[in-house]
């Protein structure tokens, strides 16, 4: 892509409508949308990252809002992702949570983008990495990347953020989410959102007795903040509080290495993908589907399959 293309120079700017045609490029896969991220790329590594993960319901759009209002407040200019279920007849994001923060529709320094999950699993659309890194170089001081809450499994967040926070509600289950791998592992920090029901003190009772037989590699202390997000009750201190974790990692020489760790995931995802796309590119989709069939009759055993079609692509 040349160095001076127009919309490259738009993005750099923020400019909506050219970060809304770049990233419907990065969704479709356009055979530019790789080029335009190689050109960015270098303007990115600047924003922040902050991703916000829980069980459905637990009012993960409300709170993004909301953070994101504090966050215009404090003059920081803001990029929203919202994950979504997949429509099956459009393919397209099935709820938009743009409708839940229209107050930001008119501010230049808000750009919200819901995106499908289009099958992916783990919480993320498979385009929002590259969607962060467009928001990032675009000179969005935070990136805010809301998971779809798919539950336990939505852990893929914690290798894109730089900082993680967990929601629960009370009246949930959250009394059995406090004892379970995966989701409750990835928190630095837990926020305990619509805390003006009955039973947030026994959550955060149950949070705090989880955490106290548990320690992290870094040393970090996970953080439990209240918030009820439609009056922004908490929102201020549960900002503090990502920021301090922030700042805990920076002052102990731990954040390149978070950074470096996250990469890491990511060249991996992009390797399986690249590697997925050459053995089908050159076996072709007929072949697997010839050999899916003779899995089926039993056949042919799945594992020779597969080192069937690697053999063509080697």
């Amino acid at each position: 892509m040349n160095p001076s293309d127009p919309l490259l120079e738009a993005v750099r700017r923020g400019d909506a409508r050219a970060l809304a045609r770049a990233i419907t490029r990065i969704e479709n896969r356009e055979a530019e949308s790789e080029e335009l991220l190689r050109a960015l790329f270098p303007d990115s590594g600047r924003a922040t990252l902050l991703g916000l993960t829980g069980a459905p319901g637990a009012g993960k759009s409300t709170l993004a809002d909301a953070i994101a209002s504090l966050l215009r407040q404090r003059q920081k200019s803001v990029g929203i992702i919202a994950v979504d279920p997949t429509s099956p007849f459009s393919g397209g994001a099935i709820l938009g949570d743009r409708i839940r923060m229209t107050r930001h529709h008119a501010d230049d320094g808000v750009f919200i983008r819901s995106m499908a999950t289009r099958g992916a699993l783990g919480g993320l659309a498979a385009a929002a990495a590259d969607v962060a890194l467009l928001l990032d170089a675009a000179g969005k001081d935070t990136v805010l990347i809301e998971t779809v809450g798919v539950g336990q499994d939505e852990i893929d967040v914690v290798r894109l953020a730089d900082v993680t926070v967990v929601i629960l509600v009370p009246g949930m289950g959250d009394d059995v989410q406090t004892i379970k791998a995966g989701i409750m592992e990835i928190a630095d920090v837990f926020c305990i959102n619509k805390a003006d029901r009955p039973g947030a003190d026994r959550v955060e009772n149950e949070l705090r007795a989880m955490l106290s037989i548990g320690h992290r590699d870094d040393g970090w202390n996970t953080p439990i903040v209240k918030t009820v997000a439609p009056d922004g009750t908490g929102v201020p201190e549960l900002l503090d509080a990502a920021e301090s974790y922030i700042a805990f990692l920076r002052d102990r020489g731990l954040l390149a290495n978070k950074k470096a760790h996250n990469w890491r995931q990511r060249l991996l995802d992009l390797l399986r993908e690249r590697l997925l796309e050459h053995a089908l590119a050159v076996s072709g989709e007929e072949r697997l589907s010839q050999l899916a069939e003779r899995v089926a009759r039993r056949e042919l055993d799945p594992y020779s399959a597969v080192d069937s079609l690697m053999q063509r692509t080697v």
